[in-house]
């Protein structure tokens, strides 16, 4: 078994463990909130038989060896840094970290301190991703990527009400493009490669984060096109466009269908079976290459979630989106 703590109270965590506890070589042990009310409350719910709020107890504790962090994008290179330190194994749900030097420096920690460090973006792990891998030769050269992830969000509401809760303030390195444009933009670095260059806009709140924005990116023999919002809804699907053909993605962030339209009018359903909660792939790999000994990711690897750190840096730069955590 791999012992699990977790740092983080909220719904994703709650989706995170309904996931994991489907791998069954994982256990939850031990959760980190600096509110000992939630950390009791959630503890109970999921079984877990330790509850800290001092965070370098937690980082020190003896019960368990790997931790997934779910908390704002702020937070996660100091936790991360400091749990790796203490030999644990970690995985950071995206985005990794507010800005490339702090992934950098995570890295360079995990590779010290020989322990895993894995970025939580689960697309890139899931069965119906690795069917677009596997056949996009049959489209022939691609010539164009496009993702669309717009939802709009329950927050949006509040913070139209005057009340800024996190997905809305940079004090946490949150908005749009951190949020889920990533999932956007993290799958054509997987499929790609770094682009050449990129043009960026966003639409800015008052609170000085990006409700939503657009971006173009240039590899030269193929154009990038995404979008993203948390403002407004969108029920386009994404696509990958090539000579022979496109690869039809019904949702970026989590595919469930896929087909292939070719230019003669054929279809080709190339779906593949996936089981409905898409965290239950990214939870079974971290376990499996803990178990392994493995301390790096070969889908999540430390080379796309850095140039991922630093497309998003750059759209930040271009459209005026700045961090506390920039300063330090």
């Amino acid at each position: 078994m791999v012992r699990f703590g977790i740092i983080g109270t909220n719904w994703i965590t709650e989706n995170f463990l309904d996931a994991a506890y489907q791998v069954e070589e994982f256990t939850l042990t031990s959760v980190y909130s600096r509110s000992k009310e939630k950390a009791e409350k959630f503890a109970g719910k999921f079984k877990a038989d330790h509850t800290y709020t001092d965070i370098e107890a937690f980082a020190k504790s003896p019960e368990f060896e790997a931790v997934y962090i779910a908390s704002p994008n702020s937070f996660h290179a100091e936790q991360a840094i400091l749990l790796m330190e203490n030999g644990k194994h970690v995985l950071v749900e995206k985005s990794i970290a507010s800005n490339s030097a702090e992934v950098k420096q995570m890295i360079d920690t995990a590779e010290k301190n020989n322990v895993l460090l894995m970025e939580a973006l689960k697309t890139v792990h899931l069965p119906n991703f690795k069917a677009i891998q596997d056949n996009i030769g049959k489209i022939g050269e691609v010539r164009r990527y496009f993702a669309s992830y717009c939802q709009y969000s329950s927050r949006y509401d509040a913070y139209k009400e005057g009340k800024v809760l996190n997905a809305f303030n940079p004090q946490f390195s949150n908005g749009s493009l951190m949020d889920i444009g990533i999932y956007c933009i993290y799958p054509m670095v997987t499929l790609f490669g770094r682009p050449e260059r990129l043009t960026a806009s966003s639409l800015m709140l008052d609170s000085g984060v990006d409700g939503q924005g657009s971006v173009l990116f240039d590899y030269g023999s193929l154009n990038g096109a995404v979008m993203y919002s948390k403002i407004a809804n969108s029920y386009l699907p994404s696509e990958i466009q090539g000579e022979n053909g496109s690869i039809i993605i019904d949702n970026i962030n989590t595919p469930t269908h896929v087909e292939i339209r070719y230019k003669d009018g054929s279809t080709e359903d190339i779906t593949r079976p996936q089981v409905e909660n898409g965290m239950f792939y990214e939870a079974a790999a971290f376990v499996e290459l803990v178990k392994q000994g493995k301390t790096e990711s070969d889908v999540c690897t430390f080379e796309r979630s850095l140039e991922t750190a630093k497309l998003l840096e750059e759209i930040r730069r271009q459209t005026g989106i700045h961090f506390p955590a920039d300063e330090n």
